[in-house]
């Protein structure tokens, strides 16, 4: 596990705290606007983060942050402006941990080894691959522990026993573990229940702290998540809501956005300032 993650929890443990994880789309709208956002989201509490690499088909998300991968795509973020963020990030919050989220075609399309070589040296500690399940993770396990990047993987709602095994087995870092079946997003609210029993088993097998995912958008939600024995909570959609309310595109002369424009925050003041109650909200929760 990295030393981050084993310092932040044990911190965390001795304040009584859990972890409250943004997640944020690394160049939404564009990559100076990411960067200002994770700055805020940092000073105004996360004791962590989770940064998305824009991807054309992110199978596994929902329309919230399908639509983040898009209007990064249209600011011309790619893989390599991701690294070149991170990079900075990393030099600003040397000690914050840094977990990435990205799809599996990324690492097949650079190759494993440089794949994972490169966003350790850019600074990230973990990286999940959401659509590769555990069963077919020993190439991508072997190139992570290589690089000295803790491979993440997920736990899902109500996963048999032998699924948890091997989650808690090959992750390192912490495990995500979903609250509902399905695709990220606040459409559908985060549940807890079979929690305790996925935390429990998880740690029987001897595996890393718990984050739930999926839905979690009220501070109750993560209230709920360490009360059923999780180490904190991860954000995802309610955060990217809050960024797209303040996003504008190009529109024709109809006033409808025009495909493929990159997007512009109209109140920059407004947005960071209903990040910065948000992520105080939520971090506020995790008090146990």
């Amino acid at each position: 596990m990295s030393t981050r993650y084993e310092n932040l929890f044990s911190s965390l443990h001795e304040r009584g705290e859990g972890a409250f994880v943004p997640f944020i789309m690394l160049g939404d709208p564009t990559p100076e606007d990411s960067l200002k956002i994770v700055r805020t989201v940092v000073t105004a509490g996360a004791d962590a983060l989770e940064l998305g690499v824009p991807f054309s088909d992110p199978v596994a998300d929902g329309p919230t942050i399908q639509a983040s991968h898009l209007r990064a795509l249209d600011g011309g973020a790619t893989v390599d402006s991701s690294l070149e963020l991170i990079s900075t990030i990393r030099t600003e919050f040397p000690e914050l941990p840094i977990g990435m989220l990205i799809y599996g075609n990324v690492a097949f399309t650079r190759g494993f080894d440089r794949f994972y070589a490169e966003f350790a040296k850019a600074g990230a500690d973990s990286i999940l691959l959401p659509d590769v399940p555990v069963r077919e993770g020993a190439p991508f396990i072997a190139a992570a522990q290589k690089a000295d990047i803790d491979p993440i993987f997920i736990a899902p709602a109500r996963a048999i026993e032998e699924t948890l095994k091997g989650v808690a087995k090959s992750s390192q870092g912490y495990i995500y573990a979903i609250s509902r079946d399905g695709v990220t997003g606040t459409e559908k609210q985060s549940e807890t229940l079979g929690l305790e029993e996925v935390v429990s088993n998880i740690q029987r097998f001897d595996g890393p702290p718990v984050l739930l995912g999926f839905g979690i958008s009220e501070p109750t939600h993560v209230q709920d998540a360490i009360a059923a024995g999780a180490a904190g909570a991860i954000t995802g959609s309610a955060i990217t809501k809050i960024i797209d309310r303040r996003v504008s595109r190009e529109t024709d002369t109809d006033g409808i956005p025009l495909e493929g424009t990159p997007g512009r925050i109209d109140n920059e003041t407004t947005l960071h300032e209903e990040l910065t109650e948000f992520v105080s909200r939520m971090k506020a929760a995790t008090q146990k």
